[in-house]
C-alpha cells in the first residue's frame, strides 16, 4: 500500500507541475524528472521487489497508467504551449496594413554602363566575344607588344600613371588583345571594353580616368573592307539610322594603314575613334605569321558615345554622381 500511496501522490504532484508549464524550454526538464531512467516514478518502481507476487501485477498496471495520463499531459501542455508560442509571434509580428510602405526608390543604370552594354550587345550579334583583362599592366603589354618601344615617341600621347613596382594602369583596352591572342589562336573576334587612364587635364571633353572599347578580328584575308564594314554597322546600329561616316588617314603605333572614323550626327562631324589594320610587329609579337594571318583593330570611347547620345555637354558630368543628373535616365 506504500508504494500504491506514492505512485498516487507523484500523479498528483506531475499533474499539477504539468498545468504550470509556461514556456517550451520546460517541458523536457520536467518530463525527464517524472519519467526518466532515473525519474522519480522509476524510484519508486524500485521497491516494486518487496511486493508479494499478488500485488506486483496490480501496481505495474496502476504504474503504467499513471506514466500513460503523465505522457498524454505532457503532450497536451506542448501543443498548448506550442499555440500559445505561435500566438505571441503573431501578434508582435502583426502588420498594420493601413501604413503606409517604406518607400525604396529603384535604382538606374549608369549612363556609361548602358552605353558599355548597349554597344557589347551589338557586337554579340555580329559574332564577337568578350574579353577583358586587368587594369594595372606592364610596359609590355601596354606598349612594348602594341610596337610602341620606350623610345616611341607615340608614347607622349600616352603619358600614364606609373606604379612604385615598375607597373602602370593601363592607357587602352589593346592590351586585353594582346593577352587574347597569346592564349588563343584564329580566327579570333573579340571585344574588349573597359577603364583606361591617362593624364589628361580635365575639363568638359578630356578626363584622367575614361572608358574605352575596343574591338580585334584576326583572321585569313581579313582585308580593310571588313574594318570600314564593321565599323559602320556598328555605328548604324548604334545610333539608329545610317550616317554618313569618313574615314580619315591618321597614325596608330599597332596598326598600318590607320584611320580615324568621323560621323555626321545633327549637321556637325564628330570623331568616333581609331582603327586600323593590325601591325604585323603585333602580329610577331604574339606569335602569329603575318604572311598567312591579317586583323583590323578599332577602338571607340564610351563617354565620346554617350555624350552624343544623351546631349551631355560636359563629361565631368558623368562621374560627380550628382543625383539630378543621373535621375534623367
Amino acid at each position: 500500500m506504500e508504494i500504491e500511496q506514492q505512485l498516487s501522490e507523484l500523479q498528483q504532484d506531475a499533474t499539477r507541475a504539468i498545468a504550470s508549464l509556461t514556456t517550451l524550454e520546460e517541458l523536457d526538464p520536467l518530463r525527464v524528472s517524472y519519467l526518466g531512467k532515473k525519474g522519480k516514478l522509476s524510484q519508486i518502481l524500485r521497491g516494486m521487489g518487496k511486493l508479494s507476487g499478488e500485488e506486483r501485477p496490480r501496481i505495474g498496471a496502476i504504474a503504467n497508467e499513471i506514466k500513460e495520463a503523465l505522457q498524454t499531459g505532457l503532450e497536451q501542455a506542448k501543443n498548448r504551449l506550442e499555440q500559445a508560442q505561435i500566438a505571441a509571434q503573431l501578434e508582435a509580428e502583426t502588420l498594420d496594413v493601413t501604413m503606409p510602405g517604406v518607400y525604396r526608390p529603384l535604382g538606374r543604370v549608369h549612363p556609361l554602363n548602358s552605353t558599355i552594354d548597349r554597344a557589347i550587345d551589338i557586337f554579340i550579334g555580329l559574332g564577337y566575344t568578350v574579353a577583358e583583362g586587368p587594369e594595372m599592366e606592364s610596359e609590355y603589354y601596354n606598349f612594348e607588344a602594341l610596337n610602341t618601344p620606350a623610345d616611341h615617341p607615340a608614347r607622349d600621347m600616352q603619358d600614364t600613371f606609373y606604379l612604385t613596382d615598375g607597373n602602370l594602369l593601363r592607357t587602352q583596352t589593346s592590351s586585353v588583345q594582346i593577352r587574347y591572342m597569346e592564349t588563343h589562336e584564329p580566327p579570333i573576334c573579340v571585344v574588349a571594353p573597359g577603364r583606361v587612364y591617362r593624364r589628361d587635364t580635365v575639363d568638359a571633353t578630356h578626363s584622367a580616368v575614361f572608358h574605352q572599347l575596343e574591338l580585334l578580328v584576326v583572321d585569313k584575308g581579313i582585308t580593310f573592307t571588313d574594318l570600314k564594314g564593321t565599323v559602320k554597322e556598328f555605328i548604324r546600329q548604334m545610333f539608329g539610322e545610317d550616317l554618313e561616316t569618313v574615314f580619315r588617314a591618321s597614325y596608330f603605333p599597332f596598326t598600318e594603314p590607320s584611320a580615324e572614323v568621323d560621323v555626321r550626327w545633327k549637321g556637325k562631324w564628330l570623331e568616333m575613334g581609331g582603327c586600323g589594320m593590325v601591325d604585323p610587329n603585333v602580329l610577331k609579337a604574339v606569335g602569329y605569321d603575318p604572311e598567312v594571318y591579317t586583323g583590323f583593330a578599332a577602338g571607340f570611347g564610351v563617354e565620346r558615345f554617350a555624350m552624343v547620345l544623351h546631349q551631355i555637354d560636359d563629361i565631368r558630368r558623368l562621374y560627380n554622381s550628382d543625383l539630378r543628373f543621373l535621375r534623367q535616365f
